[in-house]
């Protein structure tokens, strides 16, 4: 790999901590702001904030009075979504449960991805949480998919595209170029090795 290109990688993982590292404080002065903390994994918020959001809460009958009637009508392509998902869902359980302890790759663990919580907000009305259960799931899920997706790739065939993909995954810029046979079958061993393995 070019060394200008390793380098800028190296700053960019630098950066990329320094960035979670800041955005964990912000994180902190956010739960102060909005008065709210996590304990043994439940959000808590304090009643005076629950009292305020409640204000802010728009009522069922009018929610579904203001909306857009093509929303409305758009809504059940939306939820049928589900059945594919959840389908997706239980094929990748299945799948890492059984392939990735026979390639020995590092499983993927589902709940750093499906982060369900924002139905614990009282501002929203009982549509507005099914949907934001409905959005956690679903890109939750996908994500979850990239991250075992990766893993796999990263231990068949890490090798990159001859075009360079919009937005790769975290894994993609230590993939041997394309057509370089000889880094291949290197990146592949290593890969596979149990102190590199992905």
């Amino acid at each position: 790999m070019n060394t200008r290109i390793e380098e800028l990688i190296a700053r960019i993982k630098e950066l990329e901590k320094e960035l979670s590292l800041e955005l964990e404080k912000d994180l902190e002065v956010i739960r102060r702001h909005f008065d709210y903390s996590i304990e043994q994994g439940k959000i808590r918020f304090r009643q005076g904030a629950i009292a305020a959001q409640k204000r802010l809460r728009t009522g069922l009958v009018q929610y579904i009075r203001e909306s857009n009637i093509l929303f409305v009508l758009t809504s059940p392509v939306i939820y049928a979504m589900i059945i594919p998902l959840v389908m997706l869902d239980l094929f990748l359980t299945v799948y890492q449960a059984i392939c990735f302890p026979i390639y020995r790759i590092r499983k993927v663990k589902r709940g750093d991805y499906l982060i369900i919580d924002r139905h614990h907000l009282v501002y929203l009305n009982l549509v507005e949480k099914l949907n934001c259960i409905y959005c956690g799931y679903g890109n939750g899920l996908l994500s979850y998919g990239l991250e075992i997706a990766s893993r796999t790739e990263a231990f068949w065939c890490p090798i990159k595209h001859a075009r360079r993909p919009r937005d790769p995954h975290s894994r993609y810029h230590l993939f041997s170029e394309y057509g370089d046979a000889k880094a291949y079958r290197e990146r592949q061993q290593k890969f596979r090795t149990p102190k590199e393995r992905v």
